[in-house]
């Protein structure tokens, strides 16, 4: 915990983390908001011409793979390089994939691009997200641990300050989809390759303000000659192993490894949930935990399952909603065509509204011991997307008759989306940090990430399906909303019967 000044009562490094956050958040909702929109747009528009299931197979790795490299970039946090290092060579990465994106825009612009669609518009797109996922997977849960370590445990203000923590993750979210937005559409690489900029602002910030976070986030020193040996050790076999993974990227984009988007897709699914559980029960058996931390892993795995079943629907935002968007929703003003992407803004407006009041209740409730568990707010989250595709399902009744539907019907989705999210995100991640054994923070922030990997896997996959790209799917669509709804709701009351048992699991912590 940090002794460091305050300011508005937390800790004066919250606001060094608010905004590294904001602008990593920047490029990565930027470039969020085109993606789908990019690989579906025909190769006249400059797009890749992708059909659904491809783009929400490649939709649904990719935001897949941003959180699952979470895990190992908690533990090489954890055991390598420090959490307050892994955040800036996160960044460095992040930054590199997106103008790594934004390279043929730079050709188009200087008139040394070529027409359509060329291997190398089609390899720059790849290797920017491969580097985007591996940038990410250092950066988002450590920047998220070194929040928790700012609070003393116990404090009743960590919620409140995870809670304003998300708000400048928001605020970057709301800017990000229209400005790039707007550039897309003059040029989809420019608008990848302003999402990158975003990333860079926040490295020049975080790195003149590293001052506010001197006293947390370091690497604790080794106790002895044998650890020093061991670390060293670690660090040769991460640099063996990245170079291993290097190689295997360059034969794909050779050819020599096929690549199948859907394929991997179906199978990663059950591989992230083999893993993360495998992982909690080595924990349990062989880490030498005691009673009471053994069941608080027990915990945290029961809440990844309900985490991974929120962000399904939850994340469906930037896939099925982004082209419900483009494709039945009425957005002429004037004569104007409003950009799709820019419904990616209307989420975050919504957290800018709420946060601060949903911070401000939970203190509220803890002055007066009224204060909803973490499971039951959970509940709350699960109950939010679920009436929010309940919206979804009428919009999409409308969209099957072959009429175009009100911009009011993704807003008001939105908002309950927004409070399902205010309700169970910031409070996972809080939550993470309270029940993580000591000296397995950063893992188990990866744990946390692993379970939204898994849902964002999901949502990706029923966005293939249920996107309406044409008459047979659309004449599904209706239905196929219908059944996230019983899902999310069935999920939702399931975890509101298993409240107070795990409540048990979780000892101290609520």
């Amino acid at each position: 915990m940090s002794d460091q000044k305050l300011i508005f009562g937390h800790p004066r490094g919250l606001m060094t983390l608010f905004f590294t956050e904001m602008w990593e958040r920047f490029s990565y909702y930027g470039m969020r908001a085109l993606l789908t929109l990019f690989m579906v747009a025909s190769v006249a528009e400059g797009g890749l011409g992708f059909d659904d299931q491809t783009q929400g197979a490649i939709y649904g790795l990719y935001t897949m793979g941003v959180y699952l490299l979470a895990l190992p970039g908690g533990w090489l946090a954890d055991r390598i390089f420090g959490l307050k290092k892994s955040v800036w060579y996160g960044g460095i990465i992040i930054a590199i994939g997106h103008f790594t994106m934004g390279v043929p825009g730079l050709m188009d612009l200087f008139g040394s691009g070529s027409e359509g669609v060329t291997a190398l518009d089609k390899n720059a797109f790849f290797l920017g997200l491969i580097f985007i996922v591996v940038g990410t997977g250092l950066l988002k849960p450590n920047v998220s641990t070194i929040v928790g370590q700012l609070y003393a445990p116990g404090d009743a203000k960590r919620d409140a300050g995870f809670s304003i923590f998300y708000m400048g993750i928001n605020l970057g979210a709301f800017i990000a989809p229209l400005l790039t937005g707007a550039l897309a559409t003059y040029n989809w690489h420019l608008g990848f390759g302003l999402a990158g900029f975003g990333m860079v602002l926040g490295l020049i910030q975080y790195k003149l303000t590293a001052g506010s976070l001197e006293d947390v986030g370091n690497l604790a020193p080794a106790e002895s000659p044998e650890e020093e040996e061991s670390r060293s050790k670690l660090k040769r076999i991460t640099t063996y192993v990245s170079m291993g993974l290097g190689l295997l990227v360059v034969l794909m984009f050779m050819g020599i490894i096929p690549i199948d988007a859907e394929g991997i897709a179906n199978k990663s699914k059950y591989i992230i949930a083999v893993v993360a559980f495998a992982y909690l029960i080595y924990l349990i058996l062989f880490a030498g935990f005691d009673m009471k931390d053994k069941k608080k892993v027990i915990a945290i795995g029961i809440v990844f399952i309900f985490s991974a079943v929120f962000w399904s629907g939850f994340e469906q935002a930037g896939s099925t909603l982004n082209l419900f968007a483009q494709r039945f929703t009425d957005r002429s003003i004037m004569g104007w065509e409003i950009p799709a992407a820019w419904f990616q803004s209307v989420n975050a407006v919504f957290i800018i509204i709420f946060a601060p009041f949903f911070g401000a209740m939970w203190i509220w409730l803890a002055k007066r011991n009224l204060e909803p568990s973490s499971p039951l707010k959970f509940f709350f989250g699960l109950f939010g997307v679920g009436a929010g595709f309940f919206v979804m399902y009428f919009a999409a009744k409308i969209a099957a008759s072959g009429d175009f539907a009100a911009p009011t019907w993704l807003i008001f989705t939105y908002l309950l989306h927004t409070w399902g999210e205010l309700s169970l995100s910031p409070v996972g991640l809080s939550l993470m940090t309270k029940l993580a054994p000591k000296g397995y923070q950063g893992q188990m922030m990866g744990i946390w990430f692993l379970s939204v990997s898994l849902g964002n896997l999901l949502a990706g996959l029923i966005a293939g399906e249920a996107s309406g790209g044409d008459a047979e799917a659309l004449a599904e669509m209706p239905d196929q909303y219908m059944t996230i709804v019983l899902t999310t709701f069935g999920a939702a009351l399931l975890l509101l019967a298993l409240n107070k048992p795990l409540r048990k699991l979780m000892g101290d912590v609520h």
